[in-house]
Order: C-alpha cells, then sequence, then structure tokens
C-alpha cells in the first residue's frame, strides 16, 4: 500500500487547517450568550450556523439542504451512487469550547476541497471515487435545550421516537412547538431517515475529549469503540426538620444520603477498568439553611466500554445505594433516562484511518494509537444505519466542554490529510 495517495503538496493542507481554525473563531461568534458560547436545537444561532456552513459547501461545490431536523447537508457526486457521510455536529453545550463537533463538519469541509481539487472528484458524474461525499452538521448531539442527545444522528438514522415530540425546555416550549417555531413540520421527519443502500459509511474527526494523546505525544489516534451509556435520575427520600433542634440521631438527612452516594459512585468505578460514573447534579429540599433536607435528587451517567460490563457495575452501586440507605434511615429510587450500546467502529474504516494516520505522520509511531472513546458521538446513532470510522485528535490537557478546549493547527493539518487518505484508500478498497 502506497504511503500516500493524495495528491495535493503541504502547503495546501497547511491552509486548509489554518481556514479550519478560523472559521471555528468565526462560528465562536455565533452565540446566545454574549462572552460565551452556546448555540441549541432549533434555536436562531441554529439557523445562521447552518447558513454558514451552506455557504462554505456550496464555495467547494456541493449542493445543498437542510433535511427535516434541521440537520445541514452538502453533496459532492453522481446522484444515483451511495454516499460516504463526513461531519459532526454545530451544536454546543452551555459555556462551550470552539471545537467540540465543530472542528469535525470544517475538517470535512476541507476534505472535499482537497480531493476535489485532486482528481478524487471533478464534476461530480463520472468521478474516479466509486462513491459521492456527503458532509453533514448533526444539529443536535449535545442534548442541551431538550435535555435528550443526538436528535438530529437519531432522526438520520430512522430511529426517531415520537415520544420526544413533549419533550420541553426550560421555558417550557415543546420539541414539536420550537420544530414550528423554526420552520419545520414535524409531520415530515422521517424523510430525514436514510436507507442503509444510501450509505457507504461514516466517518468523523473530533478532538479527544481526554488526556491520552497529550500523554502519549501523538497527533492522532484511530478509534475503536463508542462508549456505552446509561444515565439515571436519582431521588433520595429521607425527612425535613428543624436544623436546631433535630439531634443527629434522630435525622434522616437526604442530602447526606445522596452525598454518600456519589462517593460510592466514585469509590466503586475507580475500581473497575473503563467504567466511568460522574454524578453532575444534585439539588437538596426544601432548600433552606436551617432545615434538615427530606430529600435530595442527583444524577448518574455511567459509561462503559462494554455494555455487560457497564450493567455489571450498576448493579454493584444499586446493592450499594441499598446499604448506604439502609444504614441512614432513607429510601431511594432511580428512572433511567438515557440508555446507548456501546458502538465499535467497523474493522475496515478502522484499517483505512490507520493508515492514513501513518501516511500523515511519517515521523510517528508504526502503530497510532487506538483509543476507546468514553465520550458520546453522533456515530451512537448512525451505527444504526451505516459503519462508523473516527479519528481523534490530540486536546492539549484533555479538557472539552469548556472555554479552555484547544486543538493545535498543526494537528488539524495531519487530521486533514489523514482523513483524506483513508477517504482514498476506502475508494481503492471498494472499486
Amino acid at each position: 500500500m502506497p504511503a500516500s495517495l493524495l495528491d495535493v503538496d503541504r502547503d495546501r493542507i497547511a491552509t486548509a487547517a489554518r481556514r479550519v481554525m478560523a472559521r471555528c473563531d468565526e462560528l465562536a461568534r455565533v452565540s446566545a450568550t454574549a462572552g460565551a458560547i452556546e448555540r441549541v436545537y432549533l434555536s436562531p444561532e441554529h439557523a445562521r450556523v447552518n447558513r454558514l456552513a451552506a455557504e462554505w459547501m456550496r464555495e467547494i461545490g456541493m449542493t445543498t439542504r437542510q433535511d427535516a431536523a434541521g440537520n445541514q447537508l452538502g453533496r459532492l457526486g453522481d446522484p444515483d451512487r451511495p454516499a460516504l457521510m463526513i461531519g459532526s455536529h454545530l451544536d454546543t453545550v452551555p459555556d462551550a469550547g470552539r471545537f467540540d463537533g465543530i472542528v469535525g463538519v470544517l475538517m470535512a469541509l476541507e476534505v472535499v476541497r482537497l480531493l476535489r481539487g485532486s482528481g478524487g472528484h471533478e464534476d461530480g458524474a463520472g468521478s474516479p471515487l466509486p462513491f459521492a461525499l456527503e458532509v453533514i452538521a448533526f444539529s443536535d448531539e449535545e442534548g442541551t435545550r431538550f435535555g435528550k442527545a443526538l436528535l438530529g444522528s437519531s432522526a438520520v438514522a430512522g430511529t426517531w421516537d415520537d415520544a420526544w415530540w413533549a419533550l420541553a425546555d426550560a421555558d417550557g416550549t415543546t420539541l414539536r412547538e420550537a420544530f414550528l417555531e423554526f420552520g419545520l413540520d414535524p409531520g415530515r421527519i422521517r424523510e430525514a431517515a436514510r436507507h442503509p443502500d444510501e450509505l457507504v459509511g461514516y466517518l468523523e474527526a473530533h478532538i479527544e475529549q481526554g488526556p491520552e494523546l497529550d500523554e502519549r505525544g501523538e497527533s492522532l489516534a484511530v478509534v475503536s469503540s463508542i462508549a456505552s451509556a446509561r444515565r439515571f435520575q436519582l431521588v433520595v427520600e429521607g425527612e425535613a426538620r428543624h436544623a436546631g433542634g433535630t439531634p443527629y440521631d434522630r435525622r434522616r438527612d437526604a442530602l447526606l444520603g445522596a452525598s454518600e452516594a456519589a462517593l460510592a459512585v466514585e469509590r466503586i468505578c475507580r475500581s473497575e477498568h473503563h467504567i466511568v460514573g460522574t454524578v453532575g447534579q444534585l439539588e437538596a429540599y426544601p432548600g433552606a439553611v436551617n432545615i434538615v433536607p427530606g430529600e435530595a435528587h442527583l444524577s448518574l451517567d455511567l459509561r462503559g466500554e462494554f455494555d455487560g460490563e457497564r450493567d455489571r457495575v450498576w448493579r454493584r452501586i444499586e446493592r450499594e445505594f441499598d446499604d448506604i440507605m439502609g444504614r441512614r434511615g432513607l429510601r431511594w429510587q432511580s428512572r433511567e433516562i438515557h440508555n446507548a450500546p456501546a458502538v465499535y467502529c467497523a474493522p475496515l474504516l478502522q484499517d483505512v484511518m490507520r493508515a492514513g494516520i501513518r501516511a500523515a505522520t511519517p515521523n510517528g509511531p508504526a502503530d497510532p494509537a487506538v483509543i476507546f472513546s468514553r465520550a458520546g458521538h453522533d456515530g451512537m446513532a448512525i451505527g444504526a444505519v451505516a459503519d462508523v470510522g473516527m479519528l481523534f485528535l490530540r486536546n492539549p490537557d484533555g479538557i472539552s466542554h469548556h472555554p479552555d478546549e484547544s486543538v493545535a493547527g498543526g494537528d488539524v493539518a495531519r487530521g486533514i490529510q489523514a482523513l483524506s487518505e483513508a477517504v482514498l484508500l476506502l475508494a481503492a478498497e471498494r472499486g
């Protein structure tokens, strides 16, 4: 297999990377919050970034459309051929960084630009590639507004659940109402779904949302799988009583029980391989300074490389919670609000990504890093209709979902080349 199939010079790749970094800055200015980055589903900011993405798609010769779920797509190639889909998402968490998701969409555009300019696609029909290229900017990966992640990619995967129409945001606006306000027709949501015959596969470049590449001193990694995840809302019930008048042996403090439960999650998950548990929310009721908390609500996000191991750890956590609440005279209950199985990247797509990394990093290791993604991605949903492959870019210090999130322009350049090489290698395999 040749070291490189991409017929462009490094100056063009460096220029592509600079354009990605500049556009990340440009998109960061499209925000609902002054001085921070916040873009949520079906908002005016969502509409603005879709328009920008469509403009950039047309600039490189792609035909564009916004689908029935508000995802923005661009296509280059024969309309009768299946497509290789490349992309990520443009929505954000509150007070976000500027690269999570966004860099993957912008890199996908540069891959199309390079392949088109190097003869991979000249003018659509009759292209040397045996498939069309599609760039997709998913509309709601984070789930910030309605509390349900992967809405955009779930619609594309054909797994939309009509129960979601009743979801409401913090202002009480339902998902159905937001669709109508945005100019979308809820009755046409099924039109966003793609059939497996329409797609060759799905590739995504993403910053690593952890420190492993940084610690290894490597630029890029092949992603082996995306974590399985379960999320729970937990309620601990005790008894609210006067803070001054209730001795300790008479207290049934729900907040202390919930706090001990949160520490138990950390202790249990630290002892397990590739299992991560996080209590991200904890609230006490009635919430007065002079009342022993009678009720506490907490969240639990549980992730693992393998579904069975994740579920075994959940059962262990349940037993520990029973012990804690029994000792403290409390009751507890859980409600599962999210359950996603692990998604394994296709062996062929891992292989071409690995070869692409080697070509882009000739002075790097012979065996590029292979990393399991503890964070969720749109590929989790798209895996229902297409093979999935992912590329990670080094993220200094591993921080993400935060303004300090970072990626180096040089790593973006290497990632653009690696992704382009992977597309060409996949074309050779299919050709």
